[in-house]
């Protein structure tokens, strides 16, 4: 029998663990926060680019939140000299909101060798963790996976593990229904530059890719 579990492990039947949404389907349908001549989606090819110019940037999101499950894309960040520029894939409960849940995946233009990972309860973050994703991110597409359950959390690039973290006992966790966010826009006002550098521009229009965006089956949620 236990053979028979190995070449069988891909059967969900025997992960009765693994909750239901953690299913996923393509990505159909997005909005457009701002810029929306700056966002292209072909829903057909699971794709959508975001560009950075002298219209700024522009953001996209899910049309419904959700309540847990895995959000993944490839994703091909801006080339050429991007400092200043923050592009990234995220959940928040609200973009603007000051009380937010959020789980980010966020790409710093002054170093495109690294990701920063952080998570928001109500509002308060301080969690940034840096990791060095041993490429360039805008060599090319990679896989960028955010699973979040009741009680954990998991970052994923290229199906590494980067990071995980655990719901303590008695801790608030991220528990507020979520949408999916992408965006591209200059953060170098931020921490007067020393965040994402400032910004120079002189590689202008900066694009950033995204395709085969994957949403949870059956977790999303009406309001």
């Amino acid at each position: 029998s236990i053979s028979f579990v190995s070449l069988n492990r891909n059967d969900p039947a025997l992960h009765p663990e693994t909750p239901t949404h953690h299913q996923t389907q393509p990505l159909k349908q997005i909005a457009i926060d701002y810029t929306p001549e700056a966002c292209t989606h072909c829903p057909d090819a699971n794709t959508i680019t975001l560009t950075y110019d002298h219209r700024g940037g522009a953001r996209w999101r899910t049309t419904t939140r959700f309540l847990y499950g895995t959000f993944s894309s490839l994703i091909q960040c801006p080339r050429g000299n991007t400092s200043g520029l923050n592009f990234n894939i995220y959940l928040s409960s609200l973009e603007g909101d000051k009380s937010q849940d959020e789980i980010d995946f966020e790409f710093l233009g002054k170093d495109r060798t690294i990701v920063q990972t952080n998570y928001y309860i109500g509002g308060t973050g301080n969690k940034e963790e840096f990791h060095d994703l041993g490429f360039d991110c805008s060599d090319g597409f990679h896989l960028y996976v955010i699973k979040w359950g009741q009680d954990l959390i998991e970052w994923l690039v290229d199906g590494k593990l980067v990071r995980r973290v655990e719901r303590k006992k008695g801790e608030a966790f991220p528990h507020k229904p979520m949408y999916l966010y992408a965006s591209v826009w200059d953060a170098s006002y931020i921490e007067e530059g020393r965040w994402t550098g400032k910004y120079i521009g002189c590689d202008a229009p900066y694009v950033c890719l995204y395709k085969d965006i994957h949403v949870p089956v059956g977790s999303a949620v009406e309001g």
